[in-house]
């Protein structure tokens, strides 16, 4: 199959044709297709065209993984923090995490932050937390945002700087999209509560700051 065969089952599973997204992912996966393996492990995994099979999804993300997929890593990472599919690990994800996070995969970098923030199946060590918080945070990843300005609020890991912590909450509010209204309106909480203990020459610093902020370009890209 060709890229035009890539570009239709995308097309498909985009505008909900998950049947046909199936079908096509599937031929592609079986050639070996990386991005169809983890795309087919995520409707196995969602339910989506085919009934919920945990197994078969680890199956097709870790083929996708083993090629180096940063998408499938993470997605393989999820499966064993919450052990969907295989047995639950959480140095299993920290790995798998890893991996992802290392190749500039956002959502694994966060995912990485998180296991170090809360010290599970890794030593805690919020200095990595913001590391890699950071990362994703530059890129315009919104929860990562959240959790960085909630380490800049408490001085976790990092020189506590509520001016820092009100820009990454005011980022964050404005970077859900509106399908994501819960985590959205969590980081409007945030901000908002920590702009209610800030001077007023604070809280327009932090919006100035927001207002120049830029996402970093990833590396290798125009």
């Amino acid at each position: 199959m060709t890229e035009e065969d890539w570009d239709a089952a995308r097309a498909a599973h985009a505008r909900g044709d998950y049947a046909n997204a199936l079908w096509l992912y599937r031929v592609l996966a079986d050639q070996g297709d990386a991005r169809a393996q983890d795309n087919l492990g995520v409707l196995y995994e969602n339910g989506l065209g085919v009934l919920r099979n945990y197994a078969e999804a680890e199956k097709w993300y870790r083929r996708a993984a083993s090629q180096g997929n940063a998408n499938a890593q993470n997605n393989l990472g999820v499966m064993y923090e919450h052990g969907h599919g295989v047995p639950k690990s959480a140095a299993e994800a920290v790995k798998w995490y890893r991996l992802a996070a290392e190749q500039g995969d956002t959502n694994a970098q966060h995912n990485l932050a998180n296991q170090y923030e809360s010290g599970t199946g890794i030593p805690l060590n919020y200095a990595d937390a913001v590391r890699w918080y950071r990362k994703a945070a530059e890129r315009g990843h919104p929860m990562a945002q959240a959790n960085l300005g909630v380490m800049y609020e408490l001085g976790h890991g990092v020189k506590q700087d509520l001016v820092q912590a009100q820009m990454w909450f005011i980022l964050s509010a404005a970077g859900f999209l509106a399908s994501e209204a819960k985590n959205r309106g969590l980081a409007i909480k945030n901000r908002d509560l920590l702009a209610a203990r800030m001077t007023q020459a604070q809280v327009a610093e932090a919006r100035m700051l927001a207002r120049q902020w830029l996402p970093k370009t990833p590396p290798g890209r125009p």
